[in-house]
């Protein structure tokens, strides 16, 4: 009785390949996640979240003071300019602020100038790529009213007080 077993070196049997399969794809994704986390910025946090947290009730009397104004704004793009026609009982003021607020990127954020031009304000559109949605903000130069909204590129939209 001959019982010689075959004697392939341990790199031709597959048992120990599938064996290290599993901590080796566990330490390239440990890698990545740790390359990941060190070179992309999230840009969520925000340093001063207190000031921010106690900033809520003024912004909320903004709404409030807005709606008392019966104020509107209807945003309407043109190519490169948008064209801003404000509605409410105030007095027109020279100039308006308005912030284009990137839902998750703040390097996308933009801040744009609105000058009354004797018909609606005007002001120019920054170039936005992609078709990402902005929360929109119009404010005075110096009042104490806001109006939010949703923006897409491209598309008119009516801003109004949000309580």
């Amino acid at each position: 009785m001959n019982t010689l077993a075959s004697s392939k070196p341990w790199y031709r049997e597959r048992w120990p390949w599938l064996l290290a399969i599993m901590p080796t794809v566990a330490v390239v994704a440990g890698f990545t996640t740790a390359w990941l986390a060190v070179t992309s910025n999230d840009g969520l946090v925000v340093d001063d979240y207190y000031k921010q947290g106690k900033a809520i009730n003024q912004t909320k009397e903004r709404d409030r003071n807005a709606q008392t104004l019966g104020l509107t704004a209807r945003l309407v793009p043109q190519d490169s300019t948008l064209y801003v026609n404000l509605t409410g009982r105030i007095e027109t003021p020279g100039q308006l602020k308005l912030k284009l607020m990137h839902p998750t990127r703040a390097g996308d954020d933009h801040d744009l100038a609105l000058l009354w031009d004797g018909s609606a304000y005007k002001g120019t559109l920054p170039v936005i790529l992609g078709s990402a949605h902005y929360r929109v903000q119009i404010t005075p130069e110096f009042g104490d009213w806001r109006l939010t909204g949703e923006f897409r590129p491209g598309q008119q939209v009516t801003l109004s007080p949000h309580l």
